[in-house]
């Protein structure tokens, strides 16, 4: 590995994952796991409720009408739920269908998960910074949680000193700041509000942009200030995490509380109208108490026409991102920390060991390697684009380091999220789109894990509520 003597030694054991008390949900019409049909009769008679998706907000407003004892069928178009949130097991290798990090901080995360059953294993609370062959490896860490080793940043050409010092100033504010007024506050795009916070270019294009462009799938740093600020208040009060058994363990953990037969699998929607739903095969589904619509937003706009926004379309080729994982025998990086691309080469932005942070996502002895690229790079076929990344990733750790490496998997995620630009509305936009038509999802509320679980229970608050079942 290319590193000097000097190399910041960081912990030989994990960092403490600081647990919050999780108000788990009790669903009072199901105590054992749900039991998923692939078609059929739906179990329930009489009135009910339809759900159209199981990602998140789905799988949450499900959750939500179970606790009011409201009816419900759940359609999913595939053969799983969970959605985006997924993980795929491949040779005893746990793969998460994207780069995806879990916040504990998130406030409805917390009310609504049992974190002690996610067995969550936190990342060390910093990154370390490439920025170029030769050169060593750059810490960059919490000053608040790990302040002696912060000190070896403060003169790593990573930023300036100021920039170290507006870090902490910066963590310190949006900490402090309610959501409340994080959401209504003056909006712009992230790149011009760091440039007004005063951070120099350096840290900018070094550090910042690879690890939002990470969280965002926007190296160009035009998501909405807002969201920003939310997320960073989120890092600053609690940890980045895995779940033991993969990203998925969220979603199954969600399903597994709802209903014995109140989720239809392989059942896609082609038209949806205010009591009803019509799938791909020509069924119908009732739903007399109205439809939820859960899906992600391409999918949502074609089936709700209405919610297409002509001033300001979708914008796909800035929320997509290509994830490749690699099986190896052994990690040049020993830590659970993310390694950020901050050379501005090369088409990696950042790669971190998986099994550092939690062994589980391997067979014993092995190491996963995760490998995150943003943009679609549909110009490339998976095989050219795995010997591109063994490439650059040899000017990272050494060209024999990396030479062993076995190719396990590329996703391409075509809709990693949707359009965060300004405007927004990150605190959620009203989940009654019309009589009985009621809308959900990362789109219609925050861009994260957050977001869709909030629009999810906001979503099904409102359908009882308008029919007088709350």
């Amino acid at each position: 590995m290319h590193v000097h003597a000097a190399r910041p030694v960081l912990p030989a054991a994990p960092p403490k994952l600081r647990h919050h008390a999780a108000l788990r949900l009790t669903v009072t019409c199901a105590a054992a796991a749900a039991s998923v049909s692939s078609s059929g009769s739906d179990a329930t008679g009489g009135n009910k409720a339809v759900i159209v998706g199981g990602g998140l907000a789905g799988l949450a407003a499900a959750t939500h009408l179970a606790s009011l004892s409201v009816p419900f069928t759940l359609l999913e178009a595939s053969d799983r739920l969970g959605g985006r949130v997924a993980t795929d097991e491949v040779d005893g290798y746990r793969l998460d269908r994207g780069f995806q990090i879990f916040l504990t901080a998130y406030p409805e995360c917390r009310r609504l998960l049992d974190f002690p059953a996610l067995r969550l294993r936190p990342f060390y609370p910093g990154a370390l910074v490439f920025l170029g062959a030769g050169e060593p490896f750059h810490l960059l860490s919490d000053p608040f949680r790990l302040p002696l080793r912060s000190l070896s940043a403060v003169f790593s050409p990573v930023g300036t000193l100021a920039d170290k010092l507006l870090v902490g100033l910066t963590r310190l504010r949006a900490a402090s700041t309610p959501d409340e007024v994080i959401l209504s506050s003056p909006e712009t795009t992230t790149a011009r509000h760091l440039e007004k916070l005063g951070f120099s270019t350096s840290i900018v294009e070094r550090f910042l942009r690879p690890f939002l462009a990470g969280i965002f799938f926007d190296p160009a740093l035009d998501t909405s200030s807002r969201l920003f600020e939310l997320v960073f208040k989120r890092l600053a009060l609690g940890d980045n995490a895995l779940p033991e058994a993969g990203i998925g363990a969220i979603a199954t953990q969600l399903a597994d509380r709802l209903p014995a037969g109140s989720v239809r699998l392989n059942s896609r929607a082609a038209a949806i109208d205010q009591s009803s739903v019509t799938l791909d095969t020509g069924e119908t589904v009732s739903g007399e108490l109205g439809v939820i619509v859960a899906v992600q937003q391409p999918e949502a706009e074609k089936l709700l026409p209405q919610l297409s926004n002509p001033a300001k379309p979708t914008k796909k080729s800035e929320r997509s991102t290509v994830c490749l994982y690699f099986a190896a025998d052994r990690a040049p990086v020993q830590d659970p920390i993310l390694l950020l691309n901050g050379s501005g080469k090369g088409i990696v932005n950042n790669m971190f060991f998986a099994t550092n942070v939690a062994p589980s996502y391997a067979p014993a002895g092995k190491v996963l390697v995760s490998v995150s690229l943003v943009g679609s790079l549909a110009d490339r076929a998976d095989a050219d684009l795995a010997r591109e990344v063994v490439g650059e990733l040899g000017g990272w750790f050494g060209a024999g380091e990396v030479a062993s490496w076995t190719h396990l998997r590329t996703y391409r995620i075509g809709f990693a999220q949707p359009d965060q630009t300004p405007p927004t509305a990150p605190a959620g936009r009203n989940p009654m789109v019309g009589d009985g038509l009621y809308v959900c999802g990362d789109h219609w509320c925050s861009a994260t894990f957050d977001g869709a679980l909030v629009s999810g229970r906001r979503a099904a608050e409102a359908l009882a509520k308008e029919r007088g079942l709350s």
